[in-house]
């Protein structure tokens, strides 16, 4: 990365500056990395979890799968998925409070007695279903945050402070050149004026 500077005290200052920034920023954005990378890893062993659960269940009630012939499927239907926002890491992600079903009435009479359960059934499959979502979208979220935080450490840790303290090292070298140059016209210019005196 091609720094721009000027060969002078107020560059060199202003870049000092920006180094100490990032030198100070560095070990935040670390820890802000790998805290990210540990709630990925939450999140996607919880969206795991419940990808499993939600195959279980499945295969446990394929074995009623005559009766669901029967079911109403109009019966439930979910009425408001309630999310909320919480930060994880400093990113905002959401998160489920609760599922509102809404159960149409249904004679118990007439229907198969067994409907109650299966009700519940559908309401547990949906709930996990629901909540799987959520978590692999927390996880996308988290994931690219992640992302968007190390190539931040890598621009500041291998192109951006190495630049500054190159640069910063550049102007400190030519003002010592300078400075030693400016002596030694001095001393030459000492010397000469030493020499025309004593003759």
């Amino acid at each position: 990365m091609a720094i721009e500077f000027q060969y002078n005290k107020t560059s060199l200052q202003a870049l000092e500056k920006q180094l100490k920034v990032r030198q100070r920023a560095l070990p935040t954005l670390k820890n802000k990395e790998s805290a990210l990378r540990l709630e990925v890893k939450k999140a996607k062993i919880r969206a795991e979890e419940l990808d499993n659960d939600l195959e279980q269940q499945m295969a446990s009630y394929d074995m009623m799968a005559k009766l669901w012939c029967e079911f109403d499927s109009d019966l439930v239907a979910i009425k408001d998925v309630h999310l909320t926002r919480r930060k994880l890491a400093g990113v905002v992600t959401p998160h489920l409070e609760k599922i509102e079903f809404e159960v149409r009435e249904f004679s118990l009479f007439t229907s198969p007695v067994w409907i109650s359960d299966g009700i519940e059934m559908v309401k547990r499959l949906a709930t996990v279903a629901i909540e799987r979502e959520v978590f692999i979208e927390k996880m996308h979220l988290l994931e690219h945050a992640r992302k968007k935080t190390t190539q931040k450490v890598n621009l500041y840790e291998k192109v951006q402070i190495p630049g500054y303290q190159e640069a910063v090292l550049k102007i400190k070298r030519f003002m010592e050149d300078e400075e030693n140059l400016s002596k030694a016209a001095q001393k030459i210019v000492k010397t000469k004026k030493e020499r025309e005196e004593s003759v």
